[in-house]
């Protein structure tokens, strides 16, 4: 395969990109090589895209839904015309393989479908009321700038999932990307500008982006022309931005942390719960915020599975995600590696056995099976890395609630066929996740759904169901086209 930084620069050039010999520069995980640089930009700037972005919702606010609509189906075409390349970069700048690369670029182009469908539905309701010749009704309003911050392990589609639900219900978006990640966003962004000149009319700020580090998201998380600071990160980063934006009222919609369990209990498909537990802990280098970190075996089948599983880490293909034989890619940088480290040593600490975990080259790592002695140290932790921490249950009560015993409440998951079983985990008293499923893993989320987590995850919900709700402002209106006035709970003032 050729050089990471040549691979690059012909992806960018074909995705319109500018290319900048000067700013931060930016390494590609796969070898450790520079494949480009992206100037940061100042607090002035994002002040200046703000002050767009408050300019062009004066205009976009009044636009039909439907109409708004058309400008996300047009930025669906450019994504569906420019997937093969775009995933590519993804490939490149982040380290997932290439098929997951390519699936990240799907998933814009699904929510893209999703948001253009949606902009013929934002529907409101007409509410009964007990005053003669009186209607009362609520309306959905377009709520203002939205700003998206995002993390480096799904480098476009979380924007995607803000900026398709964003642009239909009326706000303008500017967008912090990671800055592990800046060249996928100036790709997305090249792509935005092209649908933005097939669209003819849209305002000007419409569509923004600021590059940088934390600094250029805490200006926007405290610019009072931002209405919605949507953040997808570590909790420590999200209890940042959940202050800030407290001290103005500010509203934030969080996509946090997550320490995902699965289940497998003596009734499970043993060989689609090994498949799936493989997939969630190893995929993307174990680098998802859905990844799964804890695995609970019920006792009878623990010794057998564990056995397979440690088998599945040491087989599995290792390399360059450019490959497409190789199923796991590198680590993002060596603070995550370090990171691994510290939690295996803690493990060890602690008396867990280890299996994996060993550097092979580079940022390229075995995935680790640890076998816990007890629910507790890092297993109680989210370490961004290929790590399984595993346990040994009595009854599916105690594997609950130990999968509950954790700060963060993103996905979980319960291997069973047992109706019983599935239907008590999915109950008010089985698991506290916003993601429960059954016999699927924790992660690989569809967009029809809504997606985020509880507790420690942050609260938020983005992509599917009804999560536009969150881009909207609510109205309720009373209507009187009666002669009379009554006033509601039987109140009089007669004058």
């Amino acid at each position: 395969m050729q050089p990471t930084a040549q691979d690059a620069a012909a992806l960018l050039d074909s995705l319109g990109v500018t290319r900048s010999n000067e700013g931060r520069p930016v390494r590609s995980p796969i070898d450790g090589a520079i494949i480009g640089h992206v100037p940061d930009s100042s607090i002035a700037d994002a002040e200046t895209r703000v002050a767009e972005a408050m300019t062009a919702f004066g205009n976009w606010r009044e636009v039909p839904g439907p109409r708004r609509g058309e400008l996300v189906r047009l930025l669906g075409e450019e994504l569906r015309a420019h997937k093969d390349a775009l995933g590519r970069l993804v490939t490149l700048e982040c380290g997932k393989p290439l098929s997951e690369g390519l699936g990240e670029v799907q998933e814009m182009i699904d929510i893209c479908d999703f948001a253009v469908g949606l902009s013929r539905q934002l529907y409101g309701l007409t509410i009964a009321s007990e005053r003669p010749g009186h209607r009362m009704s609520e309306t959905w309003h377009p709520l203002g700038p939205v700003a998206i911050i995002t993390a480096f392990n799904f480098p476009v589609a979380v924007w995607a999932w803000n900026a398709a639900l964003a642009l239909v219900c009326g706000d303008p978006v500017i967008w912090k990307p990671s800055e592990k990640t800046p060249l996928t966003a100036l790709a997305v962004m090249a792509l935005a500008a092209r649908a933005l000149a097939r669209f003819g009319d849209a305002p000007a700020g419409l569509i923004g982006i600021v590059t940088g580090g934390a600094e250029i998201g805490a200006a926007l998380v405290d610019h009072p022309g931002i209405a919605l600071v949507s953040a997808t990160g570590s909790t420590r980063m999200g209890r940042i931005v959940a202050e800030r934006a407290a001290k103005r009222f500010a509203r934030t919609l969080l996509e946090l942390g997550g320490n995902n369990a699965s289940i497998v209990t003596p009734a499970a498909d043993r060989d689609l719960a090994l498949r799936a537990s493989a997939f969630g802990f190893m995929g993307t280098a174990g680098q998802r915020c859905t990844s799964l970190r804890r695995l609970f075996l019920h006792r009878s089948i623990h010794d057998a599975f564990l056995e397979r599983m440690r088998a599945a880490a040491a087989s599995i293909t290792i390399g360059d995600p450019r490959d497409s034989t190789n199923l796991v890619g590198p680590l993002i940088d060596d603070a995550a590696l370090q990171g691994m480290r510290a939690a295996l040593d803690a493990a060890r600490a602690m008396g867990a056995t280890v299996s994996g975990g060993e550097v092979i080259d580079g940022l390229y790592v075995r995935p680790a099976v640890v076998a816990m002695p007890a629910h507790a140290g890092p297993a109680l932790e989210e370490t961004f890395a290929p790590i399984l921490y595993v346990f040994a249950y009595d009854t599916l009560e105690e594997a609950i609630a130990l999968q509950n015993a954790v700060p963060q409440g993103l996905s979980s998951s319960i291997f069973t066929t047992d109706m019983r079983e599935a239907e008590r985990f999915v109950s008010a008293a089985g698991s506290d996740c916003g993601i429960a499923n059954v016999n699927i893993g924790t992660s690989g989320a569809e967009i029809g759904g809504a997606f985020g987590g509880e507790k420690e995850t942050g609260g938020g919900r983005e992509s599917g169901s009804d999560s536009w709700k969150a881009y909207m402002r609510r109205q309720t209106s009373t209507v009187n086209w009666s002669g009379a006035l009554p006033l509601a709970q039987g109140v009089k003032f007669d004058i």
